[in-house]
């Protein structure tokens, strides 16, 4: 369509060229006096005389005539040209071609209105430019293009032109999307070694399951099945079919482009050993510390993974010297008859070089110093991979990123010296968490929390804290400058208030804790920060009806209001490979509290041990470990309301959010459910092991857990016991919703104490374990 229309206009063209030059025959040469314009309605005047081959006082001729319509033409801005001449005057008289006013879509459900504007902002048609048919041909076909992309081969785009005033067009597509094409079938022809299920089962494309409304796994996309093409791929090559292939794939879809059926034709091959490596080339002298690098083993089946494994950390360490351009490559030597093959890893380092400038692209919002001050690797520097691959780990963990990548560019005529380019894809960086129970006793609590972590794109961020509970209120501000100086150390201040009213009625007692904190984090190393923070908080107990014992002894003891002085000391280390969804890695922490001023004197402290093992591709265990424990300093007693709680979401699940008691609390109550008011020491242990949902495939960001958790709570004067433990088991949902990290328990006590509160069903969002 857009051919024929593009043939006509240039028909059309040529024909008023030869009108021109017809006319421009008619009469003699002469002198042009004055050149008017004729018909502009939008277009400048000037943009015509600055376009026409042709001014006063030029000698004006037939060839100029012709000359000067098709320099019109060439605008794109008229759809009709013509010259007249009367006398020594030439009269350019046009028509212009409508203006576009607006562009809009109707029966778009698929697609943002926003994103199929900027489609077509790509090729040329948007708003207040001049209408062009054959672009509205072409914009209808990339619309199809966008539907095609998601699997809908029957959507149906249909153009409506609406003249308007002042000679603008109004364009509307109407969209009929019709139903996404489904693959109905996936069939893999030619595998012996592994089951079709298997091999289906590594593929992000499937054939359909209950979760498809979510996962859109049965969507067919060119796309993805390159993609598990080459996981299929990678998969019989790491088990030593070092000549396998995929040699055909056929994809059918059907007359009413509704369903897709995908055939996969492999030839896998024999399955190789390595029968011997050994090195080639100049590995700088360094030959032991290059070959403590091969992950490969002779004996063992080839291994594609650990073939490139070898490769890159050859390739990473030859970079920590400089060598920014070094070639390694494992040449195979294959002894088919015995299905052996020989590697070779042959290495070039090529030449050293420094890095002249770095770069940051992509960051719209986030200030270039808060990426630069992240960068070990200094420019005028020697090229350092170790140094830039921390780089761009610090980068990456700062968390205001989707991804993260360096480019490494040859400077021209300088060889050795190269440009490093750091390429960023911001994503939104405030949070908010959310939070609710549902129990007997205290109804539907509910927590909230917002967190902006690249305020302003400044890399600090703010805080805000809210519980909504009819029980325990809290608000809580937080602020933290990361680099409040430029050596990386980071300063926080925190401003809260908690009110704890444990019964509803109008004279009950409360306890109120109001107070202000400034901590600083020290880097000490790559991956170790310590804090340092002082604090100072008051509290106060509001007496009335049910107050307990324990609060009355500290009211004898300290009085109504108490303040402390404490100081805060702690250390930090994370080596997870995600914090959203780790697979491998540990976090440790250490924080330890200590009142040197005012009523109370008293220290505590808390360790922290998270661990995480990848149990196969899809699979992950997750250990955590937490011990807390408080104390006097002085003769007086610890203070009850720096006591540990436990129970619930991060502790043990299936219990009331803090409701656990200790030995002796129960022993106080009886038979009667008593008011939980934590213990001086707390323990809690917890297991997972998560794995992507039933029918989600190999999708991460939804996954089952199953656990179980341990803990217990215990006075200032009694001893970890574990008899005196709390457990669980059950099952839950993880999900990264737009909102953040959601988790959904479904959980069992299986070692409780009479009167304990039991919570089933908990959920969070924003938390871990």
């Amino acid at each position: 369509m857009a051919i024929k229309n593009f043939s006509r206009q240039a028909l059309v063209v040529c024909m008023l060229a030869l009108g021109a030059v017809h006319s421009a025959w008619a009469v003699e040469p002469f002198t042009i006096k004055d050149i008017r314009v004729e018909g502009l309605q939008r277009v400048e005047p000037g943009t015509v005389f600055g376009s026409i081959p042709v001014k006063v006082g030029d000698t004006y001729g037939d060839e100029k005539g012709a000359a000067s319509i098709r320099a019109l033409f060439g605008l794109g801005l008229f759809k009709d040209v013509r010259i007249d001449v009367k006398g020594d005057v030439v009269v350019v008289v046009v028509e212009e071609r409508p203006t576009i006013a607006e562009v809009d879509f109707v029966g778009t459900k698929e697609f943002d209105k926003d994103v199929l504007k900027k489609a077509l902002r790509e090729i040329g048609l948007m708003d207040g430019r001049p209408y062009d048919k054959a672009l509205v041909d072409r914009a209808e076909q990339e619309l199809k293009r966008q539907y095609i992309n998601r699997s809908m081969y029957a959507a149906e785009v249909m153009t409506t032109v609406t003249p308007i005033e002042r000679n603008r067009v109004n364009l509307s597509f109407s969209v009929v999307e019709g139903e996404s094409a489904k693959i109905g079938e996936i069939r893999i022809v030619g595998n012996k070694a592994f089951s079709e299920k298997t091999l289906k089962g590594l593929m992000d494309q499937d054939e359909g399951t209950w979760l498809s409304w979510y996962t859109k796994s049965n969507r067919y996309s060119r796309a993805k099945l390159n993609g598990d093409l080459e996981t299929l791929r990678s998969h019989y090559l790491s088990q030593g079919y070092l000549e396998f292939k995929v040699t055909s794939t056929q994809v059918a879809i059907s007359p009413n482009k509704q369903d897709i059926s995908i055939t996969i034709n492999v030839s896998e091959g024999e399955k190789f050993t390595v029968s011997k490596i050994s090195l080639q080339g100049n590995y700088l002298g360094k030959d032991d510390e290059f070959k403590a690098l091969v992950s490969i083993q002779a004996g063992a089946p080839y291994n594609a993974d650990k073939v490139a494994q070898t490769t890159k950390a050859f390739t990473d360490h030859f970079g920590d010297f400089g060598y920014a351009f070094a070639r390694v490559e494992a040449v195979p030597t294959i002894d088919r008859s015995n299905n052996l093959v020989e590697l070779t890893l042959q290495a070039e380092p090529s030449r050293r070089v420094y890095v002249r400038r770095i770069n940051v692209a992509g960051n719209d919002r986030t200030r270039d110093e808060v990426i630069r001050r992240e960068f070990r690797q200094m420019e005028a520097a020697w090229y350092d991979g170790d140094k830039i691959r921390a780089s761009r780990s610090r980068v990456d963990r700062l968390g205001f990123f989707k991804d993260v990548s360096l480019d490494t560019q040859e400077v021209a005529g300088s060889p050795d010296q190269v440009d490093l380019t750091v390429n960023v894809e911001e994503k939104p960086t405030g949070s908010i968490s959310l939070g609710a129970g549902l129990s007997s006793g205290e109804g539907f609590g509910l927590t909230f929390g917002f967190k902006q972590d690249n305020a302003f794109g400044t890399g600090s961020s703010l805080g805000l804290e809210v519980n909504t509970s009819k029980y325990n209120r809290t608000l809580v501000i937080s602020t933290t400058d990361p680099y409040f100086t430029e050596d990386g150390v980071s300063r926080t201040f925190d401003l809260y208030q908690r009110t704890s009213r444990p019964y509803t009625d109008v004279d009950s007692y409360s306890v109120e804790t109001m107070g202000v904190g400034i901590r600083f984090g020290i880097p000490i190393a790559e991956a170790d920060t310590i804090f340092l923070g002082l604090g100072y908080d008051k509290t106060a107990i509001n007496q009335g009806t049910y107050l307990p014992d324990v609060y009355s002894n500290f009211i004898g003891e300290f009085g109504q209001t108490a303040y402390a002085l404490p100081i805060t000391l702690g250390w930090a280390r994370d080596t997870r490979d995600s914090a959203l969804v780790p697979s491998r890695g540990r976090v440790m922490r250490v924080n330890g509290e200590w009142s040197v001023g005012g009523d109370l004197r008293y220290a505590r402290a808390t360790t922290q041990f998270q661990q995480f093992y990848p149990i196969s591709k899809k699979t992950t265990a997750a250990f955590n470990f937490e011990l807390a424990a408080g104390a006097s300093t002085n003769s007086n007693s610890y203070p009850v309301f720096k006591n540990y709680y436990s129970g619930g979401l991060g502790s043990v699940r299936g219990f009331e959010q803090g409701s656990l008691t200790t030995a002796a609390q129960r022993a106080a109550y009886g038979s009667t459910a008593g008011l939980a008011t934590g213990g001086a020491k707390k323990i809690t242990l917890n297991a997972e092991i998560l794995s992507p949902f039933p029918g989600g495939g190999n999708d991460r960001t939804l996954r089952w857990y199953g656990f179980w958790d341990i803990g217990g709570i215990y006075g200032a004067d009694e001893g970890i016991n574990a008899g005196d433990m709390r457990s669980s088991v059950g099952l839950g949902i993880s999900w990264i919703s737009p909102v953040g990290p959601l988790r959904l328990a479904f959980a069992k006590p299986i070692r409780q104490f009479e009167n304990d509160k039991i919570q089933t069903m908990q959920f969070q969002i924003g938390t871990s374990f």
